[in-house]
């Protein structure tokens, strides 16, 4: 496949950015996303240009560091699925392919398409976790009843990679399909209850105080989520806030 590429160029954080043009040729259908920008970056080193920055590490889909904005979609045409599970086969020869970094306050860019989403792991550090005492005769997880239904929710909304596709879908550029997966893996366990009060009300407010804006109720999260994180998750969330808020 020939295709046209308009790329989203930007040197630094202060630079004003804007889209360049490139040419790529021979384009094999079965190429990922990513191995497409790589042969396009080998082709801008040898010919002295600067290649294109692109955040990628394991390209299994697990990660979440992959996160393009793709003809106007976060992860680009395919569902449930990450930018390096991406495939060439899902374009067309001739296409012309809109290539750009999340948009979001409070995911700036850092160079080309390279956002910084330390956001994600402020909103964490308030209050994912959960405290367990590992001294003494510590009582197994396993010996712990837990209901199915809440154990697979709870694994479900675990599933989360933390990529940012919800921000970016979102017109509002809101976090709460992430933030509410993060609350939900705990506030459906035995072992999160301990914080459970403390873990909402930090954890949101470590949201607001990020810049991320406020639910749209349009559901472009879920559809975009490569990992199909539920907006029940948000329902929860909202609930735990709502009890959190009472009890303070």
């Amino acid at each position: 496949m020939n295709l046209t590429l308009k790329i989203w160029r930007q040197k630094n954080a202060s630079d004003k950015g804007k889209m360049v043009d490139y040419k790529i040729n021979d384009v094999s259908p079965d190429m990922s996303f990513l191995e497409m920008l790589d042969v396009l970056n080998t082709e801008l080193i040898e010919k002295g240009d600067d290649p294109v920055a692109f955040d990628h590490d394991c390209r299994e889909g697990i990660c979440g560091m992959c996160s393009l904005y793709i003809n106007g979609e976060a992860h680009g045409p395919d569902r449930g699925i990450t930018t390096c599970q991406l495939h060439m086969r899902k374009f067309k020869d001739g296409d012309t392919i809109y290539i750009e970094p999340f948009r979001a306050k409070a995911f700036p860019v850092i160079k080309d398409l390279v956002v910084d989403r330390s956001s994600f792991d402020r909103v964490q550090h308030a209050g994912g976790f959960i405290s367990v005492n590992t001294s003494g005769n510590t009582q197994d997880a396993n010996a712990i009843p837990i209901n199915k239904h809440d154990a697979d929710a709870s694994f479900d909304a675990a599933t989360c990679i933390g990529c940012g596709a919800c921000v970016a879908s979102c017109k509002n550029s809101s976090a709460m399909l992430f933030v509410s997966a993060k609350v939900s893996q705990f506030a459906l366990l035995p072992q999160g209850q301990v914080e459970a009060t403390d873990r909402v009300l930090n954890m949101v407010k470590q949201m607001d105080e990020e810049g991320f804006g406020n639910c749209t109720n349009t559901g472009a999260c879920e559809v975009e989520c490569p990992k199909g994180i539920s907006l029940e998750n948000i329902a929860r969330m909202n609930r735990e806030f709502l009890n959190a808020s009472l009890k303070g």
